[in-house]
């Protein structure tokens, strides 16, 4: 059975790192290995500002530099201790432009670190792909604002389009003294027009790549109370660009710095990210405005695997792994999944996968204190690192699971981010599991056995004859609650 049910991976498990050296920051991320989504071993940034000169004096800012290699040679101490096989070091738009940047690149292969220096197109193709990598589904454009460049791709059915770079990254739209929204405009389209762009999103969202995008959400979601601040997928109406513009005008860097998630270094910069993404709103047009928490490193991961694990729902896969690392009995939950299923045949594949997703979840709050265990698995729909999901189905996701643990109604956050009626369907999903669990004891074979129909109004549990004895009072006490969530009478017989 596990052959039939585990994806095929492409992970093996061996460390590996991307360094990214960009106009505004440095960062190293070591990931476990090289599959679907593999999980983030360590993180660090430093925000070195290489490009903060550039646009004056046509070269990387000499303190940035050095602080710059002080930097990356402990990073490759780290991924060396790390015990990283392959140890990847890209540069983008800073070192691409600058004069000095040769010199720059051979600095750091006489530490070790050979550099690949990304053409801007390059550079905006795996944005692509790391948007891909998050948001399977993606259709529209994808930005990535770095402090030196601006890039621009389609993307759309899982494929990356032709993209663009302009010199318009944020120290760099600093530096143009631009006296108006109409002069920006301007400038840019001109620089976009001279690269070959010449699209718009046609009514479709704009997905937003990079640090000063995702410190603009932020800002957001306090302006708005938003419960959940999580930002990858996060979704903005185009509108709200123009109010982020005039909100930095008004609020001050303390009140700034306040917010959780928006770092000092990042708050000099929020002006102009916000009155690009204006602009960009009024050039491209776009549905939406949605945050990508992948971009660039994840695109470098991503394009490289092969199309079979490019395919692989990132969803499913991560929830998948999480439930065998915290479960009793692996793969229990894709069998969770098909017992349930008939009773929920007639809804859309959106919620299906969101169901499916729960399932692969139902035993994460088993170790748990029981009176706890219900928000053990709302925390961790909620606040999970979960891909290929927006916040509304991370509701769904937690409500489902808060109501297979035993917890009571709907809970307020789900309900100020899905409403009543969206979580009423994720409390059937939780009553469906809860039963399955009680009737299987998280065990295969009581589940492969039986069946979960609905037959003329009733809610049907078919046993064989010698699984009769596994409805006792507690099972049935829970079919009949799931009977009566789905408007029906709850019905048990023997095949």
């Amino acid at each position: 059975m596990g052959a039939l049910l585990t994806p095929n991976r492409s992970s093996s498990g061996v460390p590996v790192a991307i360094i990214d050296i960009g106009s505004n920051s440095i960062r190293l991320v070591i990931y476990e290995g090289e599959g679907r989504i593999p999980s983030i071993l360590f993180n660090e940034k430093i925000m070195a500002g290489l490009g903060k000169g550039l646009g004056k004096t046509g070269q990387l800012d000499k303190e940035a530099v050095a602080r710059t290699i002080s930097a990356l040679a402990r990073f490759r101490r780290l991924a060396q201790d790390m015990g990283v096989a392959k140890l990847r070091t890209v540069a983008t738009a800073a070192v691409r432009d600058a004069s000095n940047g040769p010199d720059f690149i051979a600095q750091l292969a006489a530490i070790g670190l050979p550099v690949e220096l990304l053409p801007g197109k390059a550079e905006a193709s795996l944005a692509g792909h790391g948007v891909l990598a998050a948001i399977p589904d993606a259709d529209g454009i994808v930005g990535d604002l770095g402090g030196g460049s601006l890039e621009l791709v389609g993307v759309a059915a899982g494929e990356v389009g032709e993209g663009v770079s302009v010199p318009f990254g944020v120290l760099r739209v600093a530096q143009m003294k631009l006296d108006s929204a109409r002069a920006l405009d301007r400038a840019l389209t001109k620089a976009l027009t001279k690269a070959g762009w010449s699209g718009t999103a046609d009514g479709k969202p704009f997905y937003m790549v990079g640090g000063s995008w995702r410190a603009l959400a932020r800002l957001h979601q306090a302006l708005t109370y938003y419960p959940l601040p999580i930002v990858h997928q996060y979704r903005v109406a185009p509108s709200e660009a123009q109010r982020l513009v005039r909100a930095l005008g008004q609020l001050d860097a303390k009140r700034i710095k306040s917010i959780a998630g928006i770092t000092s270094s990042r708050i000099a910069s929020l002006g102009e990210a916000a009155m690009l993404l204006a602009a960009l709103v009024r050039l491209l047009k776009p549905s939406a405005l949605i945050v990508s928490a992948y971009g660039l490193r994840e695109g470098l991961l991503h394009s490289s695997l092969p199309a079979n694990v490019r395919a692989i729902d990132p969803l499913i896969e991560a929830a998948r792994e999480e439930g065998v690392r915290q479960g009793r009995f692996p793969e229990h939950g894709d069998l969770l999944d098909r017992w349930i299923a008939p009773l929920f045949a007639s809804e859309p594949a959106q919620l299906a996968r969101l169901r499916h997703a729960a399932c692969l979840l139902a035993d994460v709050g088993w170790r748990a204190h029981p009176e706890f265990r219900a928000e053990r698995g709302l925390d961790v729909a909620l606040h999970g690192n979960w891909v290929g999901i927006d916040a509304a189905g991370r509701g769904m996701l937690g409500q489902a699971l808060f109501t297979h643990f035993g917890g009571d109604g709907v809970c307020p956050i789900v309900n100020r981010l899905i409403g009543y009626d969206a979580a009423a369907k994720a409390m059937q999903w939780g009553l469906a599991m809860r039963l399955g669990q009680r009737l299987s004891g998280g065990v295969s074979e009581p589940l492969e056995s039986s069946a979960m129909t609905i037959d003329n109004g009733a809610l049907l549990m078919t046993l064989r004859g010698e699984d009769r004895a596994l409805y006792g009072e507690a099972v049935e006490r829970r079919h009949k609650l799931l009977a009566s969530a789905l408007g029906l009478k709850a019905l048990a017989r023997t095949a």
